[in-house]
């Protein structure tokens, strides 16, 4: 790892969102999605008191080591605005096998769910939005090996999926819940300007470019992996949410070990902004939109 890069073993590890019901949350995730409910702590003022909320649930998938995604209600909060705001895009819920994707389109279209879908050349993903409006990715990775590429990067498209191929996967397999092995396989963010987005995330918190010939949008991994991060400016004049609205209140960046967050917390320190020392294994940054990163240590 140079002084700039992020370590090959970097990748993301949940996603923490302030919703306006948690029942209902709980419900969407949980029920619908297939997530597991991990544990219901009180009140945590790092995860979101600070803006009149109160820590609501933690979801994971069978064997997890980490929650993949926490809930934090704010009674009444308002829903995404149609045309988004600065924050999250979409975060993305990995699953392990193409057959396990297949049964989530059976299972989500069983439940009458609205689904975007798409071929990216690098993965098949279905697209959805929660009771809030925060965006969700369901998406299975193709072999690393079959990745296209253009000259030094890598190629991604929005094809149609080919549902009927997909389906075939599935054969008498059904839906049991977020598989073994799930993870938030990357976070996808709406910013004001690409080229800020790359100069915070690449040059100064370590990622490396591996698409910028998409339209309006940066992709951004470490290890070679097709994206752990996506920056667009799709939503065009977007301000950053008001407290009482649904949003993403952070994302983590999960680093090899304390020296790291500790060195990716100084490059960020380097440039003026504000880095948050939560223990010697976590930090805590915004970037130049308001999105909060929290790093920290997988031991």
């Amino acid at each position: 790892m140079t002084a700039q890069n992020l370590s090959d073993a970097a990748h993301i590890g949940g996603v923490t969102l302030q919703v306006a019901d948690l029942g209902r949350s709980v419900a969407f995730y949980c029920d619908l999605l297939g997530f597991t409910e991990l544990e219901r702590p009180a009140g945590d003022a790092s995860l979101g008191a600070s803006l009149g909320a109160s820590l609501g649930a933690s979801l994971g998938a069978p064997n997890g080591e980490r929650p993949l995604v926490t809930l934090v209600e704010r009674p009444g909060a308002s829903p995404v605005p149609p045309r988004g705001r600065l924050g999250l895009f979409h975060f993305a819920i990995l699953l392990p096998t193409r057959q396990a994707l297949a049964a989530a389109i059976v299972h989500l279209h069983a439940r009458h769910v609205p689904l975007g879908m798409s071929d990216h050349l690098v993965s098949e993903a279905l697209y959805l939005s929660d009771p809030d409006g925060l965006g969700i990715e369901i998406y299975a990775d193709r072999p690393r090996a079959s990745w296209p590429r253009d000259g030094n990067e890598l190629r991604m498209a929005t094809d149609p999926l080919d549902v009927e191929s997909l389906l075939r996967e599935a054969g008498a397999d059904a839906w049991r819940g977020m598989p073994e092995g799930t993870t938030i396989g990357h976070v996808h963010l709406h910013v004001g300007d690409i080229p800020a987005a790359e100069q915070f995330y690449s040059a100064v918190v370590g990622f490396d470019v591996v698409v910028r010939r998409y339209p309006g949008a940066l992709f951004m991994s470490a290890g070679g992996y097709h994206h752990h991060l996506g920056a667009n400016t799709w939503a065009r004049g977007a301000t950053a949410p008001a407290p009482d609205e649904a949003q993403l209140l952070h994302w983590e960046l999960i680093v090899p070990d304390d020296a790291e967050v500790r060195a990716v917390g100084d490059r960020i320190r380097a440039t003026g902004a504000t880095v948050t020392d939560e223990t010697a294994a976590a930090v805590m940054a915004r970037d130049p939109f308001g999105t909060a990163m929290r790093v920290l240590a997988a031991s």
